[in-house]
């Protein structure tokens, strides 16, 4: 009860009774304590409005931060890093599925040849996979990526990409009556792109004032959607950068600070009052006096004072030996915003067993998944339809009934790339039991290790061919599985019994 109760009460008390009643009911009514205005809360000022008011205000600032911290910072790189190692890796196979197994073939074959960098790369210098790579590292610290179909016949298939970063977008283009363009982007009336404007530059890469337009079906923009109202990208690395940022001041404050501690300086003073350096009869002449500015210290330095000076030592607490920790929680939480553990982003497997190890693995890959899946979506099926249709239009590969059977000929599956497991032994003796009790396939088996079941068909096929020729194995089996479960059982009996 404050003052203002306390006097009310004394002149009325059934007043101070009712206004204390009321004022419990209005507690009891904030159900939320996020919502609350008490001191706890009194400067966290939000507002509710569309996500391009929110994101158009800041898209530019948080990209920019999030280039420096790309460039300067370890920590960041080493998220970034983990994204393009395990979304992409080594790169996704492609599987035709056609009713055609030479076609399969020929088409497959085909699209690796125009993976290179001469045919798929507008400029020839990256391959599809280090494409998909950096559409991987664009996405996650610019926000998104451009790419651009270019139909040009430079190339085994008259197909090219040209990639463009999200700068590019000619944000300056007005809306007019007729044409509803925001940030570089037209839209229709339910904000599905119809075209694109792209800035031209010049050979020097100056922007020469003009833009390109560009229709929406030769363009795929790469940015992750996280609300209805969302236009266009924001940088993914949002929620961590001033995480990143703080530990990167505090490594350098405490490297700076260890560099100093570890320093050797020997100061000399000199005793002979007033600084007069002669003896006896002299002079009396007295010694220029020099100053200290800009002087720091350096491992082995030596100098002198002046005479009168002495030396006060600032020497602050030690931070290396308490340091580790606190990084190693930064680093844990900049992890978990983007989705992965501490051991992915750090790469420090000390502070794990096998079980959280692998428990770890497990929801990382669930997130590098994610990724993949969106990677597949939105950008390797749309390239790789328009792959097959530009290859069937330049007489690279024939089928006479594709446009009327269309759909049953773009039918494929992408394989990304493997995910390795702690104990490989333990992985494959469940997947034999997976395979063998019908709960699992050859070809999922074959695709989480990054592999096309039908190559391992058929290379160990013509392994064991090879081996029976070479009198490896021995004709009459069956399978090389018998004469290797054979050598393990005659190997097992002849090990004594304390040795098993």
């Amino acid at each position: 009860m404050n003052f203002l109760d306390r006097t009310i009460a004394f002149i009325s008390p059934e007043r101070a009774y009712k206004r204390m009643a009321y004022k419990q009911a209005v507690d009891e009514m904030r159900s939320y304590d996020a919502a609350g205005d008490d001191h706890l809360n009194a400067g966290w000022r939000a507002i509710n409005a569309k996500a391009e008011s929110t994101d158009g205000m800041y898209r530019d600032t948080i990209r920019a931060r999030s280039r420096d911290l790309e460039r300067n910072s370890d920590i960041l790189e080493s998220v970034v890093l983990a994204f393009e190692r395990n979304v992409v890796g080594g790169g996704f196979k492609l599987q035709a599925k056609t009713e055609n197994e030479d076609l399969n073939t020929t088409i497959e074959t085909l699209f690796k040849l125009w993976c290179r960098p001469k045919n798929c790369d507008v400029t020839q210098q990256q391959s599809f996979s280090e494409i998909c790579q950096m559409l991987v590292r664009r996405q996650k610290v610019d926000g998104g990526i451009i790419v651009v179909l270019r139909y040009i016949d430079d190339g085994v298939v008259p197909l090219s990409l040209q990639l463009y970063e999200v700068d590019d977008l000619d944000t300056m283009i007005p809306t007019t009556s007729t044409k509803k363009i925001v940030n570089g982007i037209e839209y229709n009336a339910y904000n599905r792109p119809i075209a694109y404007y792209l800035k031209k530059y010049d050979a020097y890469g100056n922007y020469i004032g003009t833009s390109e337009r560009i229709e929406a079906k030769d363009v795929l923009f790469l940015f992750k959607k996280k609300r209805p109202s969302q236009l266009r990208e924001i940088s993914e690395l949002s929620s961590t950068l001033p995480r990143v940022r703080d530990m990167n001041q505090f490594m350098e404050a405490v490297s700076v600070k260890e560099r100093v501690a570890a320093l050797l300086a020997v100061l000399i003073k000199r005793l002979i009052p007033n600084g007069n350096t002669n003896v006896g009869r002299s002079s009396g002449a007295t010694e220029r006096r020099s100053g200290y500015a800009g002087k720091m210290l350096s491992p082995g330095m030596i100098m002198e004072l002046n005479p009168g000076d002495d030396v006060h030592v600032v020497q602050p607490p030690a931070q290396a030996a308490n340091s580790a920790e606190f990084i190693r929680l930064q680093q844990r939480l900049s992890g978990a915003s983007q989705g992965i553990s501490y051991e992915v982003a750090a790469r420090d497997m000390s502070q794990v067993n096998y079980s959280s190890a692998r428990q770890g693995l497990t929801e990382d890959q669930k997130t590098y998944l994610m990724q993949q899946q969106y990677l597949i979506e939105h950008f390797l099926i749309p390239i790789y339809e328009a792959f097959l249709e530009s290859a069937i239009l330049a007489g690279k590969i024939s089928i006479k009934d594709f446009h009327t059977k269309k759909e049953s000929y773009l039918k494929h599956e992408w394989v990304g790339p493997g995910m390795k497991w702690i104990d490989p032994l333990k992985e494959a003796n469940a997947n034999k039991i997976a395979l063998e009790t019908n709960q699992t396939t050859l070809a999922e088996i074959a695709g989480n290790t990054g592999n096309d079941w039908r190559e391992i068909i058929d290379q160990r096929a013509l392994e064991i061919e090879y081996m029976r020729e070479k009198g490896v194995i021995s004709s009459e089996s069956s399978t090389e599985s018998e004469e290797i479960d054979q050598l393990i059982k005659e190997t097992d009996d002849e090990k004594p019994e304390d040795e098993s």
